[in-house]
């Protein structure tokens, strides 16, 4: 569920548009130093796997989907999470985190990537994006 919102934002920067992502609850793993290289992808809940529901619950779904997803990814030349936000930070890209979900997990600046220009509210981010086009994926 990570690359919807990479994807546009990188496709946005490539058309000279000002870039702002920002990060909420479990796109917090995103940018999360700790776990943002260990990031998993779960065919459990998810219809557009196209599987039986009953299979994502199964010893080892999550680590074969994720090989599976991360092969794929890796085939059509798409970086992983760390790579493709360290290429939207120097196209320009900019990275927030909710100060909500920051707050709930216990995290601070220290613990996020260090492109993430800041910690701050849903209406900040409201703010520095007025006027903008805001995509919820």
């Amino acid at each position: 569920m990570a690359y919807p919102g990479l994807v546009l934002a990188n496709a946005a920067l490539g058309e000279g548009v000002e870039t702002h992502l920002f990060f909420t609850f479990w796109g917090f793993d995103m940018i999360t130093k700790s776990r943002m290289t260990q990031l998993k992808f779960t065919p459990l809940g998810n219809t557009a796997t196209h599987l039986p529901q009953g299979l994502g619950g199964l010893p080892g779904v999550t680590a074969l989907a994720t090989h599976t997803m991360k092969r794929q990814i890796a085939e059509v030349g798409v970086p992983e999470v760390p790579e493709f936000l360290k290429q939207i930070v120097d196209s320009g890209g900019h990275l927030w985190a909710c100060r909500m979900s920051a707050d709930m997990m216990h995290l601070d600046e220290s613990d996020l990537y260090d492109s993430v220009e800041g910690i701050i509210s849903a209406a900040d981010f409201v703010e520095k994006t007025e006027g903008a086009q805001l995509l919820f994926i």
